[in-house]
């Protein structure tokens, strides 16, 4: 019996080192390769939720016919995006549930992550369409649920991010090229600062253009004491944590504050925008493609680094037959990522109407941008801090 399964697992590495990435695709071999197979299924019900929003009403008379639309006009707008955001949800719980645990390459739910794709394109379009048959109220609790479930990506993206950073400073630091790694650390800091204080100075003059933007001079200009304060906790000789992470973070809040301030609504008079911004333009084309594009990537590079989430450090160098990263997390954040996708596309508003090719619009969507803001800061300072704290109580306790 252990032979067999030995044949197989040696079988099954052949295949992966040999074939080209078609048969490894089509003889479930690749878990890499699944992973874009995944992301293309979200990518094209982002589309479809897009679709639903701004061209639903070509297909209301088609609508009239199912149960749940009520002559159609149920299954439009902010309500539609989030039919085809439950269906995709349904899809990825599911994923989730049955892959959830797999730790080896060779048992029958890795198989099932990496191949039956017939199976699982029909299961996807079976969830798609399943929520179309549903009644408005449920959809309407689903869209509160959504909430939720989006504000449990943003927090599992920004850990992602933050641990990443902290990688890459790490790495910079490493002992074996010391020289040349500082050379690195001091320019890729500066380059940092320098990029996050024109970020600013911009946000100022096309934001904030007049004494009366109050509330846009507020956003800009406490991230920059966030900046600062960020700066100065890591310098602190207790923490010494370095210039270049807080460089980084930086980067990071003032690229937050300053999709906030997008997100504000058009009509307001302290954002500069040309006489045509109430028409679509192919600069709004191009942003809204660039910001669904940002979804995808968004969940499928944080879907892959299960890793940052393991609160033991587990030192253990991995064996061949062990899976590439974790199964389950990776469903699971496409899971909330299809709760994500549906609040940039209503503006986190289920009751208000968004414009044509426009995502993350509304006053809510800039507050859920300003909050992310302030979270990442303070998890960031935590995460400085903690060890510290943690070392003086367990000195005073001893």
């Amino acid at each position: 019996m252990e032979s067999g399964e030995s044949n197989s697992g040696n079988a099954r590495r052949i295949i992966s080192k040999d074939s080209s990435w078609c048969s490894q695709f089509r003889n479930a071999s690749n878990p890499w390769m699944a992973r874009y197979a995944y992301a293309l299924i979200f990518l094209v019900a982002n589309l479809l939720a897009w679709a639903a929003r701004d061209y639903g009403r070509g297909a209301l008379t088609e609508m009239k016919r199912l149960k749940g639309c009520n002559g159609g006009k149920d299954c439009l707008d902010a309500e539609g995006v989030l039919r085809v955001s439950l269906g995709c949800f349904i899809f990825y719980i599911i994923m989730f549930l049955s892959t959830a645990r797999t730790s080896k390459l060779n048992n029958v739910r890795d198989t099932w992550h990496s191949g039956w794709w017939s199976v699982k394109i029909a299961l996807w379009v079976v969830t798609t369409v399943i929520p179309f048959l549903l009644p408005s109220e449920f959809i309407q609790i689903y869209g509160e649920v959504a909430h939720f479930g989006a504000g449990v990506f943003l927090l599992i993206q920004l850990i992602s991010i933050i641990s990443f950073i902290t990688w890459l400073n790490e790495c910079c630091e490493s002992e074996k090229y010391p020289a040349s790694c500082q050379i690195h650390v001091m320019l890729f800091a500066t380059t940092a600062y320098v990029v996050c204080l024109v970020g600013i100075i911009l946000m100022y003059i096309w934001y904030a253009p007049k004494p009366s933007c109050l509330l846009n001079i507020f956003f800009i200009t406490w991230t920059l004491v966030l900046l600062q304060l960020m700066t100065s906790v890591s310098l602190h000789p207790k923490v010494d944590a370095g210039i270049l992470t807080p460089g980084l973070m930086g980067l990071y809040v003032v690229f937050l504050c300053w999709c906030a301030i997008r997100s504000e609504p058009a009509g307001e008079n302290c954002i500069r925008k040309s006489d045509s911004a109430n028409k679509t333009d192919w600069l709004s084309i191009i942003s809204f493609v660039v910001g669904i594009l940002a979804i995808v990537i968004a969940t499928f590079s944080t879907g892959i680094d299960s890793k940052c989430f393991q609160f033991r450090k587990d030192d253990t160098p991995p064996a061949e037959d062990d899976v590439p990263y974790g199964y389950g997390f990776f469903h699971f954040v496409f899971a909330t990522g299809a709760m994500y996708f549906a609040m940039l596309l209503i503006g986190w508003n289920t009751h208000r109407p968004m414009r044509k090719w426009t995502i993350d619009v509304g006053w809510t969507s800039t507050w859920v941008r300003i909050v992310n803001e302030w979270l990442a800061v303070c998890v960031y300072l935590w995460i400085l801090i903690a060890p510290i704290i943690w070392n003086s109580r367990h000195t005073d306790s001893t």
